[in-house]
Order: C-alpha cells, then sequence, then structure tokens
C-alpha cells in the first residue's frame, strides 16, 4: 500500500513538472484560473505526504500490540522472537516516513512553481492579486 503510494505520488509530481515547464501563461485569462490549473492533484501529494507517517505509525502499534498478545497467551517466549516482532512492527515507521519525505519535498517544491508561475502572471498582466 505505502508503495503504490508512493508511486503514485511521484507519477503525479513527475506529470505535474512537466505541465510546468511546457506551460503557456498567456492563455489563461485570470490568475484563479491559472492558479486551479496548476495545483491540479497536488492535493494528492501533500495528503500522502500528511498521512503516511501515521499509516506506518498504525502498523507499528498493530504489530507491537500483535507481538504483546502472543507473549502473553504463549506463556513463555524467545527474547528472539519478542525482539523479531517488535523490529517488525517498527519497520512500517520506517516505511511510512520512506513514503512521506519524499513526498513533503516534492509538494514543496511543485508548490514553491505554483507560486513563481503565479507571480510571473501578475508581472505580465499587472495585477496584484
Amino acid at each position: 500500500m505505502a508503495s503504490l503510494l508512493e508511486v503514485w505520488s511521484v507519477a503525479i509530481a513527475i506529470e505535474r513538472w512537466l505541465f510546468y515547464r511546457r506551460i503557456n501563461l498567456s492563455q489563461f485569462s485570470n490568475a484563479q484560473l491559472l492558479e486551479i490549473t496548476l495545483t491540479k492533484r497536488l492535493v494528492i501529494i501533500g495528503t500522502v505526504a500528511a498521512n503516511a507517517p501515521y499509516i506506518g505509525l498504525l502498523g507499528t502499534v498493530l504489530g507491537i500490540m500483535l507481538t504483546f498478545h502472543t507473549m502473553g497467551t504463549s506463556g513463555t517466549m524467545a527474547v528472539s522472537t519478542i525482539m523479531i516482532g517488535l523490529s517488525l512492527a517498527l519497520k512500517a515507521t520506517a516505511i511510512g516516513l520512506l513514503v512521506a519525505i519524499p513526498c513533503v519535498v516534492m509538494n514543496n517544491v511543485l508548490r514553491r512553481r505554483v507560486s513563481e508561475l503565479l507571480t510571473e502572471y501578475r508581472t505580465q498582466h499587472g495585477t496584484e492579486h
């Protein structure tokens, strides 16, 4: 699931970046229409960036709960088995962060480019807002 979200976010980021490189600002009649076009699908990247750590944390909590449940029901458990369960649980957090961090970077870079293009449009058309 996490890798699918990351692939989806990267695909959107690439599409947006290529779109920004070839956009013709003069084809837009006002800044609001331009902004709607420029920000299309950026919310997906931002949402993945914001929620991936929580999804990873949920996996960690569930993994730790499962490890504790197994410890409680089995009566005795080797330390190595406990450590394996806990390490697998922590991998969920790591994966969540590995998805979130690139998405945050992509979102910030793309939002900055949107801001630059809007400023360029407003400068060319003599509008402040």
